[in-house]
């Protein structure tokens, strides 16, 4: 009886595509628990009210509803709320990167007595959680006359975000000092050493943060819902509150279409700068 044998090299080959098929389907399935609630929202966006109602549940649309995007479409000031998003959101992503960057860099190369405790306490405010700042940042706007304008923004760009002073600060912390040292002795002022030197090479974390600052004030739904009018307001306000029965019941089939477009800007914006945000959020705190 003859007993065939595996080449040598043969043994690891066959662990290694174990372990791939292993990682791939994990892969898979994380994706899926990702993916999965956006498809079900596009799926409710092309059904009819009954078949969203329907017990037991109907995975699928009986006959697809195309018109509903069209109708959440035409229903509302559509490209009108839009616009309001987008000022905002550029106007608040712009600012708190900036002053983030700002910020980060003091943190990061400059020497200060208690810089170490100033940045435990910032890091620390990461921890309140939005509604209990939200009544005194309410009355501090009405007493200086900033509600229903896009001043908040505005300020709240100007004075940084804790996550993203963090994101910047462990970034500049693992530049080489000799950078800092030859523009110092080249003349050059702290100001200038952060402008053309330090913020050309932070893009990754630069494109980073302004695609997370910009998702989370176009998403936001507490701030432009408390501080802004209607026609004012922002489309996520308009997408949770507009599509209503005279009864006051929400019409869900063109809310699930409304938030699958509200959604794509988003998608977008991640597509474009997908190559930034992961060397952004990979590169971060590595020297």
């Amino acid at each position: 009886m003859t007993v065939t044998s595996l080449p040598p090299d043969s043994a690891p080959r066959v662990r290694i595509r174990v372990h791939r098929l292993v990682l791939y389907t994990v892969l898979v399935a994380v994706t899926g628990l990702f993916v999965g609630p956006f498809g079900w929202l596009v799926l409710s966006g092309l059904k009819t009210p009954a078949e969203l109602a329907a017990s037991p549940v109907h995975w699928l649309p009986g006959h697809v509803q195309w018109h509903n995007f069209a109708d959440a479409f035409h229903l509302i000031d559509f490209l009108g709320y839009a616009r309001n998003s987008l000022i905002i959101a550029l106007i608040y992503a712009t600012l708190v990167t900036l002053s983030s960057a700002w910020v980060g860099f003091g943190f990061a190369r400059l020497e200060a007595p208690g810089k170490k405790t100033l940045f435990g306490i910032l890091i620390g405010s990461m921890m309140l959680p939005q509604m209990i700042t939200l009544l005194p940042t309410y009355l501090i706007f009405a007493k200086l006359g900033m509600v229903d304008t896009y001043w908040p923004w505005v300020l709240w760009g100007l004075a940084a975000a804790p996550y993203l002073v963090f994101l910047f600060r462990q970034f500049f912390a693992g530049l080489p000092r000799e950078l800092e040292e030859a523009a110092i002795v080249d003349g050059c002022g702290y100001g200038t050493i952060f402008w053309r030197i330090f913020l050309p090479q932070s893009w990754p974390v630069l494109s980073a943060s302004f695609v997370i600052a910009f998702t989370w004030s176009w998403g936001d739904y507490i701030a432009p819902q408390l501080l802004l009018s209607t026609d004012r307001s922002t489309l996520a306000v308009a997408v949770m509150s507009t599509y209503v029965t005279s009864a006051g019941t929400p019409v869900a089939n063109l809310q699930a279409a409304a938030s699958v477009m509200y959604v794509v800007p988003i998608l977008l914006i991640f597509l474009i700068a997908q190559r930034g945000f992961v060397a952004g959020m990979s590169t971060t705190g590595l020297k």
